[in-house]
């Protein structure tokens, strides 16, 4: 399933000369993205305007490091309908803004009573980048932070994403984002201060990642060699984080078709794939069990057809072409019983016989035809339905069959044998 991840630009702060430039029209018009065939290796890069961005089945935007802060707290027990202004309560004190102003988004997966991870973002300016996208006919399945909570401790060198900003003649600005299991942050290089930000001694599985501009620099500021890292990479790394930043009011709320091909889009996405391989091995091992349950059933069936046909020729060797074994051994059966003079299941003989067991004595029946397989009889002028049931119950325990006609005569004959 085709990935476009889409780089959001960062939030434009407010300052002394543009007081409301955080309430201007977003960012600007040329976004960075990555289109990925499989959300595991990239496909195409390059920055253009959403309107030229190209299509794929699911869209994923990341947000800049410098747009979310986190706070610890432990997830109140809520309705998930109230569970948002709960959130906000907690975080009341610990918020610049008003709480109303804000974004909230709860870690995945997290359990009531357990410290978890909330993170948040401007409202507006986020409802604002999403209404872009809208418009630009790209519906986004997922935000994602460029970096969350998490171990290993992990650097990242980069240039500043703001629109305008990080860059002078003596090169781009460089930031530095520092995410530990214990929280997100990001700060300059420069200055003497900002080398005492990071904890002396590094944690030992620590990684140092830098994109190309900044590479050089992040290695005379640290003393250390770092990973090279192109924006592109980064930004196909975090698509891959299970963070879902569209909760509560910005949560997806797709009917009829969108819902299917969201679920549809859901389904196909990285994370499901062990499930898709999953389920394809199982079919995979349903239709070869019934391939070889079909091919034993068809080798056990030949292999019975195969035992009359030597049956019969044993029995009756002067058979020389077999058809159908079961018909054909009773033909010759029938025939050699003939010969020797003893009568068959169907003969007039033993079907008198039959009915005479469970005929009423001194009772004549007034009709009776022979046909060569079967007897009719006529019922006796006294017999009603229930003594006719009674008759074809007795006879049925003997192995006959009795059928009545339209005439009223009663049809006997011996059941085909099993």
């Amino acid at each position: 399933m085709s990935i476009l991840i889409i780089q959001l630009p960062a939030r434009q702060r407010p300052s002394a000369s543009a007081p409301d430039a955080a309430t201007v029209t977003p960012g600007p018009q040329s976004y960075a993205y990555v289109l990925s065939a499989d959300g595991e290796s990239l496909s195409r890069q390059g920055r253009g305007e959403l309107t030229q961005m190209p299509a794929a089945d699911s869209v994923v935007a990341v947000l800049a490091p410098t747009d979310v802060s986190w706070h610890r707290l432990t997830l109140p027990k809520a309705p998930q309908a109230r569970l948002r202004a709960a959130l906000a309560s907690l975080l009341e004190d610990a918020l610049l803004d008003e709480p109303e102003q804000l974004h909230l988004a709860v870690a995945p997966q997290p359990k009531v009573g357990q410290p978890t991870w909330v993170a948040v973002c401007d409202h507006t300016w986020l409802t604002s980048q999403l209404m872009a996208l809208e418009k630009a006919q790209l519906r986004v399945d997922r935000v994602v932070p460029g970096a969350a909570p998490d171990e290993p401790a992990t650097a990242l060198f980069h240039e500043a994403f703001e629109a305008g900003q990080g860059s002078s003649e003596s090169g781009p600005e460089v930031l530095m984002t520092w995410a530990t299991p214990e929280g997100v942050s990001t700060w300059p290089l420069g200055g003497s201060l900002s080398r005492g930000l990071l904890p002396d001694p590094l944690p030992p599985q620590a990684r140092f990642f830098a994109t190309p501009p900044v590479a050089s620099p992040a290695e005379r500021w640290l003393g250390r060699a770092v990973t090279v890292q192109t924006a592109s990479e980064h930004m196909l790394l975090a698509s891959r984080s299970l963070w879902n930043l569209l909760q509560f009011e910005l949560a997806p709320r797709s009917k009829g078709a969108h819902a299917l091909s969201d679920q549809w889009r859901h389904f196909m996405s990285p994370t499901w794939r062990p499930v898709r391989v999953g389920l394809a091995a199982l079919v995979v091992v349903q239709v070869l069990g019934l391939n070889v349950w079909a091919w034993h059933q068809q080798h056990t069936l030949k292999s019975r057809q195969a035992q009359r046909v030597q049956l019969l020729q044993q029995a009756h060797p002067q058979v020389r072409v077999v058809l159908d074994a079961p018909v054909q051994m009773q033909r010759e059966t029938d025939t050699l019983r003939a010969q020797a003079g003893e009568p068959g299941g169907n003969d007039l003989e033993s079907l008198m016989a039959l009915v005479a067991t469970a005929w009423p004595r001194e009772m004549p029946s007034a009709s009776l035809r022979y046909d060569g397989q079967a007897l009719s009889v006529a019922p006796p002028a006294g017999w009603g339905p229930g003594d006719i049931e009674a008759f074809r119950a007795q006879l049925g325990a003997a192995g006959a069959q009795v059928d009545t006609q339209a005439d009223g005569l009663l049809t006997v004959r011996r059941g085909p044998r099993s």
